[in-house]
């Protein structure tokens, strides 16, 4: 799982049955741009059975849980989805970037 930042939307007129009726939201990872970290693959595309918004920072899951968080099982077309939209972060040391704009600011 990763703490993101919703950036776009994707709309597709030919898709699996698996991803029909399902929203794709572009997703962010949140990080602080002045280390390296691990290397990662972003933006990634993940089904959003929560209904976040463009600007909003989302816990997204990968595998078999975003699977299942989206009441499937595991033989499904999709990676990555939403499973959490972010109120704030607690994480002394962290960079100001990981809490959400509206959470920013606060003790």
């Amino acid at each position: 799982m990763f703490l993101g930042r919703v950036v776009g939307q994707v709309w597709a007129t030919r898709e699996v049955d698996d991803l029909r009726g399902k929203r794709l939201l572009v997703i962010e990872a949140v990080d602080d741009a002045s280390e390296p970290g691990a290397p990662k693959v972003t933006p990634v595309i993940a089904v959003d059975p929560v209904g976040a918004d463009v600007g909003e920072h989302v816990m997204v899951a990968f595998g078999k849980a975003a699977r299942v968080a989206c009441g499937g099982d595991g033989d499904l077309a999709y990676e990555a989805a939403i499973v959490g939209i972010v109120d704030d972060v607690h994480a002394p040391g962290a960079p100001e970037s990981w809490r959400p704009e509206s959470a920013r600011g606060r003790a």
